[in-house]
């Protein structure tokens, strides 16, 4: 893809492992117009690298989409930071939103995200409440946070408000918050949208507008005890309320102690659709 002098809305970033039937069901998912954003997929080394051709088999020719071979697999910090080079060095776009493979957006999603940014120039980061499903069992429950910049720092300091494949954020804020962060392996995303706390406002719009796959093979699960220690790193290097800090450690480590399986059965029953 040539970078284009007219800027287009959003460039859409997603980092690719290994799973054709979920990139697909992704981007089949998407509805915005044609010329006014672009895909970004980040093919982090698969076995079978994938191709346009491999696309364009079940998504419209019309969706414009730059694939970023890496040479082996390098992990998602690096994929995801590979990609905002790329996108960076292009300088031809108002906004980037996130997307993860097997991840399905409502209709309106991009946009509902950009007219938010568009009528809100103060916000730099923008979310929106999800759905989690288990797409094999149907299992789903809701994941709703605070709204408004100043309750999203303050509940920072006890979960990530912000779910990563339901993000937009302004391409010019990338300038100041740089990249994600390389120290807090499986939530170096928690990192990533602390640093666009601290520079600017923040917002979550109150909309389900993105379908999370629940993977019980993904990160989140396999990784969980190395997740919660980095996310314990992220609130220590970044919560500015001392007792906030001190209390979402805490939750944090408890964390570590209870089984999994009672933390989904919690959520299940307390936000289950």
């Amino acid at each position: 893809m040539e970078s284009n002098p007219k800027k287009i809305d959003f460039y859409l970033l997603i980092p690719f492992y290994n799973n054709l039937p979920g990139l697909l069901q992704s981007l089949q998912s998407m509805q915005y117009d044609a010329d006014k954003y672009a895909v970004v997929i980040v093919d982090d080394g698969s076995a079978q690298p994938i191709t346009l051709e491999d696309i364009y088999r079940q998504v419209p020719g019309n969706i414009r989409i730059e694939i970023i071979q890496l040479p082996c697999n390098k992990g998602i910090t690096i994929a995801l930071n590979t990609g905002l080079q790329w996108i960076m060095q292009q300088n031809n776009a108002h906004f980037v939103a996130r997307l993860d493979c097997g991840d399905i957006c409502a209709p309106e999603r991009f946009y509902r995200q950009v007219t938010f940014l568009h009528e809100h120039p103060q916000i730099n980061l923008v979310g929106s409440w999800c759905i989690f499903k288990d797409f094999s069992t149907n299992v789903a429950f809701r994941y709703i946070t605070p709204t408004r910049h100043k309750k999203i720092k303050r509940g920072m300091h006890f979960r990530n408000i912000f779910i990563h494949p339901t993000v937009m954020w302004r391409f010019d804020s990338m300038k100041d918050n740089g990249q994600y962060p390389d120290t807090y392996p499986d939530a170096e995303d928690y990192g990533f949208f602390y640093q666009f706390l601290q520079k600017g406002e923040s917002a979550i719009i109150p909309e389900y507008l993105v379908t999370t796959e629940i993977n019980h093979k993904g990160i989140s699960l396999n990784s969980r005890k190395k997740q919660l220690n980095s996310r314990i790193k992220v609130v220590k290097e970044y919560g500015r309320n001392r007792v906030l800090r001190y209390l979402g450690v805490l939750k944090l480590r408890l964390l570590l102690i209870i089984p999994y399986n009672l933390v989904f059965a919690i959520k299940r029953a307390l936000y289950g659709v």
